[in-house]
């Protein structure tokens, strides 16, 4: 018999029904030790020497593993696909090793990126070594976390009460939320005016177009600042006979996205469903683990915690199978698409999250999932599927229209887009946070048949005023998406950073927005003014 060794006693059930009677699978329940909370603890000036306690609940765990092992015939260590999955497999290896258990039986490590009976099987049959630099690279990391958090937190707790912690990730993470919050208090609204007409074709067909250009200059975003200059400029295009100068429609392909990572995941399912990081991990883990399908216990997504955006050949060829027999043939483009990620310290390890079997589509599997689990697997099952498929075919039509008024002139624009062939919009389009326009083409709208020299007849000239407004507040989203942009954090880590800095009282979320409390404010202008590099 061999011992496996994974981190969820839910996929220790589901591997072991895989895998048979001759393997037991067991359950680390994720990190079995950790640095205590003392001096200590790390010592620089020792090569960095650390020093691990294991607690009571994960002593009791791995004597149970200690037990098994003394009975087995090898080891095979098959925790999570990460580098937390890595260091928790070496923490294991290096207990049991203390313990005397192993003798001279063979040790291996698996990673499966999604758990299904194919993948686990795949990954038994190819075992590898413990990968040592992605273990040393989680070392050097908690040693940091450790000495930022240990060295700066009761420094906190004396200096300002009620403060809990600081961290190499968290701190930073507030001083995002805390700099947002100063610029909007700093903001200065500024009033601006937009002016539009209401025109009529030859053919009776209304249409509106917006000023862009007057006096012979053209007028920038919010380049009308007064009510006077707007009453001036209505004036003008009150009087005016307006005629067509041209019109240019121009052919436009829109791509599809890459599928999700970490990040991108979290902020969809927040900006479509008012879901917070925390939760949608929890859904994806589940997702992930595996859902009884039929009497089958199956992973439906593969892992969740990646910044990669580029899918398995395997998978590809899969997608675009089931996009022809979905779709059409016209929806396959003539090469699979293949993607790299943007973000700094992207690590592209592992696979973008994607089903594990395209040809499972949330019609055929919603009776077995709840309500959250369906619209989380129906997002990424669509997005995953899109990203596969053929660009989308938009005809864009810009016209220029000439207003004279006398002497004066002004120019007018109208812009419309028509979608020719929706492409990957048939399958998925993406939904933006703060009302900003999602990108399914067709924002600006059809515009009527409109010719070159027409006359048309004004209807209606309408002139608003507006006011500029701050930036936003982050939402978990936003705010998730920035530290990916700057390089802080991983995304095993996100939606933790998150809960710490709530948890703390450092932050509060208000309608999906992240505030910060007093007492965040007071520790990052604290920690500004006397840990600044």
């Amino acid at each position: 018999m061999n011992v496996v060794v994974v981190e969820s006693p839910a996929k220790a059930k589901t591997i072991n029904k895989y895998l048979g009677s001759g393997y037991k699978v067991l359950a680390s329940f994720g990190h079995v030790r950790d640095l205590p909370a003392k001096d200590g603890s790390v010592l620089p000036d020792q090569d960095f020497e650390m020093s691990w306690e294991v607690d009571s609940a994960s002593a009791k765990r791995m004597k149970d593993i200690a037990d098994a092992v003394k009975s087995s015939d090898g080891l095979f260590l098959a925790t999570d696909p990460d580098r937390e999955g890595e260091a928790i497999s070496w923490h294991v290896l290096d207990l049991l090793k203390k313990k005397r258990v192993l003798g001279d039986k063979p040790v291996k490590r698996v990673v499966f990126n999604a758990i299904t009976k194919k993948a686990v099987l795949d990954a038994m049959a190819n075992p590898r070594d413990i990968d040592v630099p992605l273990v040393d690279a989680y070392l050097a990391r908690r040693a940091l976390d450790y000495l930022v958090g240990f060295n700066l937190s009761p420094v906190l707790w004396r200096k300002l009460p009620g403060a809990r912690s600081a961290g190499r990730v968290q701190s930073v993470a507030l001083r995002l939320v805390c700099d947002r919050e100063s610029e909007i208090e700093r903001f200065v609204s500024e009033e601006y005016w937009n002016i539009s007409a209401l025109l009529k074709t030859p053919r009776g067909d209304e249409f509106e177009a917006r000023l862009v250009s007057a006096d012979g200059k053209r007028l920038q975003n919010r380049a009308i600042k007064t009510g006077d200059d707007a009453n001036r400029l209505k004036a003008l295009l009150e009087g005016a006979t307006y005629v067509v100068d041209s019109v240019e429609a121009k052919p436009v392909k829109r791509n599809p996205s890459p599928p999700f990572t970490t990040s991108t995941l979290q902020q969809a399912a927040s900006s479509r469903m008012g879901f917070g990081a925390s939760r949608t991990m929890q859904v994806a883990q589940k997702l992930y683990e595996g859902i009884d399908i039929g009497g089958e216990t199956v992973g439906l997504i593969t892992y969740m915690r990646t910044d990669g955006v580029q899918m398995a050949p395997e998978a590809i060829d899969a997608a675009r199978k089931a996009i022809g027999e979905q779709f059409g043939d016209r929806y396959v483009p003539e090469k699979a698409r293949f993607y790299s990620t943007k973000a700094k310290n992207a690590q592209e390890a592992h696979e973008a999250i994607r089903p594990t079997d395209f040809n499972r589509t949330p019609d055929q599997v919603k009776r077995y999932l709840d309500a959250d689990q369906l619209r989380l697997y129906e997002l990424i099952w669509k997005r995953g599927i899109a990203s596969q498929m053929a660009s989308a075919e938009i005809e864009r039509t810009t016209v220029e229209i000439l207003a004279s008024n006398g002497g004066e002139k002004a120019g007018l624009r109208a812009v419309g887009s028509v979608i020719r062939f929706d492409g990957f919009i048939a399958a998925y389009t993406d939904q933006k946070e703060d009302g900003e326009q999602s990108d399914d083409g067709d924002d600006e709208g059809r515009l009527p048949p409109i010719n070159e020299r027409d006359n048309l007849a004004k209807q209606k000239i309408n002139a608003s005023q507006h006011f500029t407004e701050p930036p936003p507040r982050y939402s978990e989203a936003s705010l998730i998406k920035k530290m990916e942009e700057l390089g802080i954090g991983r995304p095993s880590t996100y939606a933790a950073t998150l809960k710490t800095l709530s948890d703390r009282e450092y932050i509060v979320i208000d309608k999906r927005k992240l505030v910060p409390h007093s007492r965040g404010r007071l520790v990052t202008a604290f920690l500004e003014s006397f840990f600044t590099a």
